[in-house]
């Protein structure tokens, strides 16, 4: 099985706290699927001011924590462009759905799959889930482009 601990995961992201949103990535298959996950903490600074009343994950925050997870598995797919230079971009999101609040406590299970990759652009479908059940699902597009110098 294929897995990626915390410092695999910041050596191919440029993501870090409180941004890096992807604890550790359970199993992947290079030009499939990947599987992370994110431990929801309470003391994470969103949970300040999201909703004071009652504390949920902001969805935008899932949605990116699952665009980071596309991240990942288009680095470990395409592991011939692999360099300090390279990077991938959100490039678009759709069919977004949200269904279930993400708390404090919950694990997300941040799943997703290759559907295509053409050139530098990928496509993906993406779930993130609690407990079996899905809380948030998207289509989400990356592209790999070289860091401006």
């Amino acid at each position: 099985m294929n897995t990626i601990d915390i410092h695999e995961i910041q050596r191919l992201l440029p993501h870090r706290y409180p941004f890096l949103l992807i604890d550790r990535v359970i199993e992947f298959t290079p030009g499939e699927s990947l599987v992370g996950i994110k431990n929801i903490t309470f003391n994470e600074p969103q949970f300040t001011g999201h909703f004071p009343q009652r504390v949920i994950m902001p969805g935008v925050l899932i949605l990116e924590a699952l665009a980071q997870a596309t991240g990942l598995l288009a680095f470990k797919t395409a592991d011939d462009i692999q360099s300090d230079n390279a990077l991938y971009y959100l490039a678009g999101i759709d069919n977004a759905r949200f269904k279930k609040p993400v708390e404090p406590g919950d694990q997300l299970q941040l799943t997703v799959k290759l559907v295509k990759n053409k050139r530098n652009l990928w496509k993906f479908s993406a779930e993130a889930s609690v407990d079996g059940e899905v809380a948030v699902s998207a289509d989400i597009m990356c592209v790999n482009q070289d860091m401006p110098k």
